[in-house]
């Protein structure tokens, strides 16, 4: 009996990287605000851009990572070009030139919404930059993300506990509303912005491996394995008080994957070995973790599970999937375990049947199985960006060239 072929291509390299074509695509095609400057703030599910939507610094800046290391990885100067585009909005509209850092919001013209400074969005300043550089040696961009990296340990690294606090304000002084976004608890610190401190610091010590930025990666590092991981249930604490008293109602097992290979790569650009030994067990318990409680049967990750009760989230985000291919990967490479490779098919399957939109290109936010046909997520704004889609298929394209022929 003849099997049917499948309406897309299996999980491979070459898959993989027709997915990342597909979605630089859409993004230097339907996202560039022609009118009014760099992307627009919002694209719907339909691929219609929203007017007058408000951009954001965190989008914006995820975009200029995107393109700038999109250009790295296959030399097109089409990408590069719209690297440049996206640095010189942000320098342009997102900077300020009174009390520096990056604001957190401008309207659609690029005028000033909210200028408060979230650690979170200096940090994905600090990603973004570095990599430009990294493509295009402005000596302005590697200025612009040490400035960035400074004021943050400056203003938002606790000195006494440890750590960095959530936000500051727009002068760099105490607030009152720590919040990244209304979903999350207001407390002075969380994992998700030490998540990104990791990523971003790891980044400018790719480019300016300075003995102040190595102590900071090296902090950082120091506080994922000392405060934030949890061993006793291998998986990572997301809310503190400022003295780090544990105040998470929930387990993220999207970060907890992403966590592992960022945890993973940064303990390798220290090439220290004292710490990728410490790091191992915790990359490798985080993966594990992630991979027995955190798969649903329908074969995508969960996005979270409430600590108390163990009752997941059975709703698949774009994200999460696009972290776990990444992670899971990962995770074979470091062990052999084939179960991880597997696990990465059956994601791929998943995202290919219910997160690509085949017709109007991108990802769907929210998998079509789990959202109201008429209400959908958008597929670029605030929150969403070619970031976690198209990291992850370059990072998997990179694990791939690393498999020995089977």
């Amino acid at each position: 009996m003849a099997v049917a072929a499948l309406p897309y291509k299996p999980f491979s390299r070459e898959a993989v990287l027709g997915e990342l074509e597909g979605i630089a695509n859409w993004w230097a095609t339907i996202a560039v605000d022609e009118e009014q400057g760099g992307f627009f703030g919002e694209v719907d599910a339909f691929s219609k851009p929203v007017s007058g939507a408000p951009k954001g610094v965190i989008l914006n800046t995820r975009i200029l990572w995107f393109f700038s290391e999109l250009a790295l990885f296959n030399g097109d100067t089409r990408y590069t070009a719209l690297a440049t585009r996206a640095y010189e909005w942000i320098c342009h509209n997102l900077v300020d030139h009174e009390f520096g850092g990056l604001f957190w919001e401008a309207d659609s013209a690029g005028h000033l919404v909210q200028g408060k400074k979230q650690s979170y969005a200096q940090c994905f300043g600090i990603y973004a930059l570095s990599r430009y550089y990294a493509l295009t040696q402005n000596s302005e961009a590697l200025v612009l993300a040490k400035t960035c990296f400074q004021l943050v340990e400056k203003h938002a690294r606790d000195r006494e506990n440890g750590g960095y606090i959530e936000a500051c304000t727009r002068e760099w002084g105490a607030i009152e509303d720590f919040r990244l976004s209304e979903k999350d608890l207001n407390c002075p610190k969380s994992m998700n912005t030490h998540l990104h401190v990791l990523e971003a610091y790891s980044a400018l010590y790719r480019v300016h491996a300075d003995d102040e930025v190595s102590e900071a990666l090296q902090h950082i590092v120091d506080t994922f394995l000392e405060r934030i991981m949890d061993g006793a249930t291998g998986h990572l604490k997301l809310f503190f008080s400022q003295k780090w008293e544990d105040l998470s109602a929930t387990v993220s097992f999207g970060h907890d994957i992403e966590a592992s290979w960022l945890l993973h790569e940064a303990v390798e650009i220290l090439a220290d070995e004292k710490r990728k030994a410490q790091a191992e067990s915790v990359i490798l318990a985080l993966a594990e973790k992630t991979l027995r409680q955190g798969m649903s049967d329908a074969g995508f990750l969960c996005d979270d599970a409430d600590v108390s009760s163990g009752h997941r989230k059975n709703i698949s985000f774009w994200w999460v999937q696009a972290e776990a291919l990444v992670g899971f990967f990962n995770a074979y490479l470091l062990t052999g375990n084939s179960g991880y490779y597997h696990t990465c098919e059956t994601i791929w399957s998943f995202i290919q049947r219910y997160h690509k939109d085949d017709q109007g290109g991108e990802w769907y936010w929210t998998a079509k199985c789990h959202h109201a046909p008429a209400e959908p997520t958008y597929k670029a704004g605030f929150w969403k960006a070619p970031y976690h889609s198209g990291r992850a298929m370059m990072e998997l394209c990179h694990r791939f060239d690393k498999l020995t022929p089977r």
